[in-house]
């Protein structure tokens, strides 16, 4: 089953006080399997990353620990192409979806590629759901 996991789940990965069970068993999928994500994917991770250092929420060590284990992984990130066509397509997905450009740009990847999304945003789930796609459950 390939998997479109969400910035969330990554960062559930590596934030002790952010694990989950749902997280644990995308985990356990993506090892095998790997994982396909839009561009902004890396930015998103950084980001939480950046915000948990702000927050005393991890160590250079957590991190160190947490990017080791990331790559171990096959991560597939998609090329967003040219500017304005990206542009475009995240505007019409986001119009689409009902959600910000960037939750609308893993929805839509999962829509253009037929694959299962891995979110725990219940807007992203929703606009999955409502679109006809395939959403991970928890087995």
């Amino acid at each position: 089953m390939a998997l479109v996991v969400d910035a969330s789940i990554a960062l559930a990965w590596g934030l002790l006080d952010e694990s989950s069970a749902y997280a644990d068993a995308v985990l356990a999928i993506v090892e095998r399997e790997g994982l396909r994500v839009p561009g902004l994917w890396p930015r998103e991770v950084a980001n939480g990353l950046a915000v948990a250092y702000r927050r005393r929420r991890i160590t250079a060590a957590d991190e160190q620990a947490f990017l080791a284990a990331l790559s171990h992984l096959y991560i597939e990130v998609e090329d967003a192409g040219p500017a304005v066509s990206a542009i475009r397509d995240a505007t019409a997905s986001a119009m689409r979806y009902g959600l910000t450009a960037y939750d609308a740009a893993y929805v839509d990847l999962a829509a253009r590629e037929n694959l299962t999304l891995a979110t725990l945003d219940a807007s992203m789930r929703e606009a999955a759901v409502q679109s006809g796609l395939s959403v991970f459950q928890n087995p």
